[in-house]
């Protein structure tokens, strides 16, 4: 369970799980496929922190899905990449029609393409799109990207998310019925959630028996909701230290079996307000690892012990 400690690691890393599953580096291809997000439709404003690309940052998005695929791979194969894994990023990747979706999925197979990864929302997911991805299973291995974002339901309507704790509960417990790969996307650094929805929000992907995360910091981008509050100071945003010690509770809480896609957030190079601390991304991993280091701590560290039942003693009555 804890073997990642063995590897000289204080988590379980993606990298690492990547290139035992497949045998070698495997990278990432962010595909824009053109999808749409149902709390963005019909004046709807979307999440507070969404901005205009979906949360997405692909190169290519004008060309079909086997050019994109072509021109990404072009990026890493001069440097003797083998292996890939075609990412649909952008909005929701689930919010189509059946026979699109279906044309879109299998226009990405390819050679050496090991995995196709899809990114989308909890109400988003039903049972014909289980059973459609399922069917492209049978060809290459699928892994499916939900946000929850927090365990604090308060959060998610403030940050109109268009679901609450509820829903994601519910679409997880499809997905993982259908066995398939299911990565959360959780931001750990809200201005309305402390420690104990940390602590929570890292309880519950454990108990939902999820396989991966993907760990964010709040950023603030242009032409956001989120970046109109930032800019009128009515919220703030808490110190890189306090991120830091955020991440580090909920690896703690969190299953060791559970892989860690990321640590922090990658903002959009344009029209970010906010990102970071100013700090370049690798630097907070750094300072991550080292303080996991001084702590002596490691993911999964207090699992078991608030997993474990306690007995339960009946006193006898009088």
């Amino acid at each position: 369970m804890f073997d990642f400690l063995q590897e000289g690691y204080r988590y379980r890393k993606l990298s690492v799980e990547l290139k035992k599953k497949y045998g070698e580096k495997v990278y990432r291809l962010p595909i824009n496929a053109g999808f749409s997000c149902p709390n963005r439709e019909n004046g709807l404003p979307g999440c507070l922190f969404c901005d205009e690309t979906g949360s997405g940052f692909t190169t290519f998005g004008e060309f079909d899905i086997k050019t994109q695929i072509k021109k990404m791979k072009e990026r890493y194969t001069k440097k003797g990449a083998k292996k890939f894994i075609a990412y649909f990023q952008n909005y929701s990747n689930t919010y189509a029609p059946i026979e699109m979706l279906k044309k879109v999925y299998f226009s990405a197979i390819d050679e050496d393409i090991v995995q196709i990864s899809i990114s989308t929302r909890p109400d988003c997911i039903s049972d014909e799109i289980l059973d459609l991805l399922e069917e492209l299973r049978e060809k290459i291995d699928v892994s499916i990207e939900m946000g929850l974002q927090t365990s604090n339901y308060h959060t998610l309507v403030k940050m109109n998310r268009g679901h609450t704790l509820a829903e994601y509960i519910y679409a997880a417990k499809k997905i993982k019925e259908r066995n398939f790969e299911l990565i959360s996307h959780v931001i750990l650094n809200f201005p309305t959630d402390d420690m104990l929805d940390v602590i929570e929000t890292a309880k519950i992907l454990s108990v939902l028996d999820i396989d991966g995360v993907k760990i964010h910091s709040l950023y603030v981008v242009e032409n956001t909701i989120l970046g109109k509050l930032f800019n009128e100071n009515k919220i703030q945003i808490g110190t890189l230290e306090s991120y830091i010690e955020r991440v580090i509770r909920f690896l703690e809480f969190l299953s060791p079996k559970i892989i860690i896609h990321r640590l922090v957030a990658d903002p959009p190079n344009n029209g970010t307000i906010f990102g970071n601390w100013g700090i370049p991304k690798i630097q907070i991993i750094n300072m991550i690892e080292k303080r996991l280091k001084e702590k002596v701590t490691y993911q999964g560290k207090y699992f078991y012990k608030w997993f474990e039942p306690k007995t339960n003693k009946l006193s006898k009555r009088s």
